[in-house]
């Protein structure tokens, strides 16, 4: 499991500005609708100091970080849902991630046309909430179509989850027709797994990304102000991000350039690493790590994982042949300075299938298959 999220946002917003900073990948930025037909993919190292001190401690021949994978998606317009500007090939590709960063313009510049004529992040947002909704919409109306037919099948596990279902898709039909988004639907987990298979978009968790100048990165301007209310109405989170300062930052070459830039415009973090850190908080995602001669490893998990399905993220086969998992704590090593010490210090344990992995754990899994 890693981190896998879709930039979005309406054409011309700084989104393939951004997603080059971010993955000094090669995505076309232009000022004109459309520069992004097909989705970019870029892969990226999660910054993670502890992989740097746990490697000092234990030096391994390879070290292995998480990994985040940001999805460019082509500016959606309005219309989109119904295939406006290649709009159905674009909600294709949304459907696919797990998380959406929706970066927003948040800031004035002549030079830069915006694609409605004027700065309006309210209105920006909505319309791209709009197009999402009427594709969602679209989706649920197809399942509506055959459920009847599901409930008389044959197949009594088929039937019975139609049955469950249909009432399901009739109260989150009424509401995307009213232009509200899924995940505003009141639903149980249960309900939430029943339309799993749909992959529904607005049913997705959202990051807002303003995209600000170089004076509004350290105090919010009006425009900001308007995607936080949003925001916070919806449930959503919001972060900052100047597209022009990350790209300087991609342009230099050492970690020690970086420092030095970020600290020269009174930054502590880069924009790679407030998103990552966001997304991870938004999806609610951990890592352990795995130790020894051979590598040094960081994995992504679900918070609240027990041992067996955190020990899935490596193979399914540990899940499913799970024993037990020698744990110790990042910070025990920290504190005692070698794997040794930490076992002649008692702080490595023996757990079994109950264990909640933490954040921070270092694991070694035995299992059986």
């Amino acid at each position: 499991m890693g981190l896998n999220c879709g930039i979005v946002g309406l054409p011309n917003v700084g989104k393939s500005t951004i997603f080059n900073a971010l993955t000094s990948a090669p995505a076309e930025a232009a000022n004109y609708p459309f520069c992004t037909i097909d989705p970019n993919v870029g892969v990226v190292e999660v910054p993670d100091k502890r992989m740097d001190e746990i490697c000092k401690r234990i030096p391994p021949q390879k070290t292995i970080p998480a990994m985040v994978e940001f999805v460019d998606i082509a500016g959606l317009v309005k219309g989109a849902s119904k295939g406006e500007g290649l709009g159905n090939q674009f909600l294709g590709h949304i459907r696919q991630v797990g998380a959406l960063i929706h970066v927003v313009r948040c800031f004035s510049d002549d030079d830069i046309v915006h694609v409605h004529g004027k700065i309006d992040p309210k209105g920006d947002i909505e319309t791209i909430n709009m197009e999402l909704a009427l594709a969602d919409l679209e989706t649920v109306d197809k399942r509506l179509q055959n459920i009847d037919k599901m409930i008389k099948s044959q197949d009594k596990k088929v039937s019975n989850q139609a049955k469950f279902t249909k009432p399901i898709l009739l109260k989150l039909k009424d509401s995307l027709e009213e232009g509200k988004l899924a995940r505003s639907v009141d639903f149980n987990k249960e309900e939430i797994e029943a339309l799993h298979d749909l992959h529904l978009i607005t049913l997705k968790k959202v990051l807002y990304a303003c995209n600000v100048d170089e004076d509004t990165i350290h105090e919010d301007n009006d425009f900001v102000k308007q995607v936080r209310e949003i925001a916070e109405a919806e449930g959503s989170a919001v972060s900052k991000i100047c597209g022009k300062i990350e790209s300087e930052i991609a342009g230099l070459d050492t970690k020690e350039e970086r420092a030095e830039f970020l600290e020269s415009v009174g930054i502590e973090h880069s924009g790679l690493v407030v998103l990552i850190k966001a997304g991870y908080d938004l999806l609610d995602l951990k890592t352990y790590f795995t130790a020894g001669e051979k590598e040094v490893r960081a994995w992504t998990f679900q918070s609240g994982s027990k041992a067996p399905q955190a020990a899935a993220v490596i193979h399914t086969d540990f899940e499913k042949g799970f024993i037990k998992a020698e744990v110790y704590h990042y910070e025990d090593l920290i504190e005692h300075g070698t794997e040794q010490k930490v076992k002649e210090a008692g702080k490595l344990r023996i757990e079994g299938k109950e264990y909640v992995v933490k954040d921070g754990d270092i694991m070694h899994f035995r299992f059986n298959v």
